[in-house]
């Protein structure tokens, strides 16, 4: 899939060198970069997800509850 990004001058003539010296196409080094930080950050969501699975209690309910204490 094609995709328009904006970036700046200075950073695309870092990437176009080291696509250069790489031999490497700047769409691969690209597609590389957005694979990296993908992976870096999936971890997270993994981690998170269930979180509330043994308390017991409905995460919305707590939340709101929480809230309410605000209306104080």
């Amino acid at each position: 899939m094609r995709t328009l990004v904006d970036i700046p001058e200075d950073e695309l003539e870092e990437l176009n060198a080291l696509s250069e010296a790489r031999k490497v196409s700047r769409a691969e080094l690209i597609r590389q970069a957005v694979a990296g930080f993908l992976a870096q950050n999936k971890a997270g969501l993994e981690d998170s997800f269930g979180l509330w699975k043994e308390r017991g209690v409905d995460g919305v309910e707590f939340q709101n509850k929480l809230r309410n204490e605000w209306k104080r």
